[in-house]
């Protein structure tokens, strides 16, 4: 089961990592920084719909997406091309991230950022604090409603963002119960990697108005895009489609020129 696989590679990941630079370390590092503004949360909370672009090079499903792989440059045509956030993958393993892409990017763009990786560990929300994100990811298959209430509460010391991940109506009421703001509903099955678009669809009403709603995974054309901005999604999460794009702007153009029609 991949999902597990990426789970205990992630935890190899973080006992590597706390023996270059401790928890302890690590947390005075982040005390020096100014406090978050929650940035990454605020960019979705408009009228228009809201596009996150993600930068990745490879995926367990695809495989290899981008072969040469020129980053920065792919994040500054997706902020010139009007998107409202990125997504950069920081796992090495199975999507050949790295937390130097992410501060490579954060250096390159002004645009929030949210840190896609897999959240084990207190040690990596502090991290992606330091790495420049302005938010990161909880996978409720991963985690327990008092773990994300535990790491949602570290986010909300930070004025880190959390974009908490749902694939089913359980997923989603321990989200609500965590405290999350954000839920992305993932069209993806992180345990066989199927996609279902339907998947946002039949979960749309279990998420109440106030909480902002991301539809993420199997976005590949704009009427997919129309088809989730019709039930009320507050963004989109766009990877493989997005990043294969030739003419990206046009791509978020159309999206949101057409989607304006049918927003809630």
């Amino acid at each position: 089961m991949i999902l597990e696989e990426l789970s205990t590679y992630a935890k190899v990941r973080v006992a590597a990592d706390k023996k270059v630079l401790s928890l302890k370390d690590l947390k005075i590092k982040v005390n020096h920084l100014p406090k978050g503004d929650f940035r990454f949360e605020n960019a979705l909370k408009r009228k228009s719909i809201a596009i996150i672009c993600e930068v990745k090079k490879a995926s367990p499903s695809k495989g290899i997406i981008s072969e040469d792989f020129p980053f920065v440059r792919i994040a500054k045509e997706f902020e010139h091309s009007g998107a409202d956030c990125l997504s950069v993958l920081t796992e090495p393993k199975w999507f050949l991230g790295s937390d130097e892409i992410l501060k490579e990017i954060r250096s390159a763009v002004t645009l929030p950022i949210l840190r896609k990786d897999f959240t084990i560990d207190d040690y990596q929300i502090y991290q992606a604090k330091l790495l420049g994100a302005d938010a990161i990811l909880l996978i409720c298959s991963l985690l327990d409603t008092p773990v994300l209430k535990h790491y949602l509460a570290i986010c909300n010391q930070l004025g880190l963002s959390a974009l908490v991940e749902a694939h089913n109506k359980d997923e989603i009421i321990s989200a609500i119960a965590a405290g999350a703001r954000m839920i992305g509903v993932n069209n993806r099955n992180l345990k066989d990697f199927t996609v279902d678009l339907s998947n946002s669809v039949n979960l749309r009403n279990t998420i109440p108005k106030d909480i902002l709603f991301v539809a993420e995974s199997g976005i590949l054309t704009v009427n997919d895009a129309i088809n989730l901005i019709k039930i009320g999604a507050d963004a989109l999460l766009i990877g493989e489609a997005m990043m294969k794009s030739e003419d990206k702007k046009a791509f978020i153009d159309e999206i949101k020129r057409e989607g304006s029609i049918y927003e809630n």
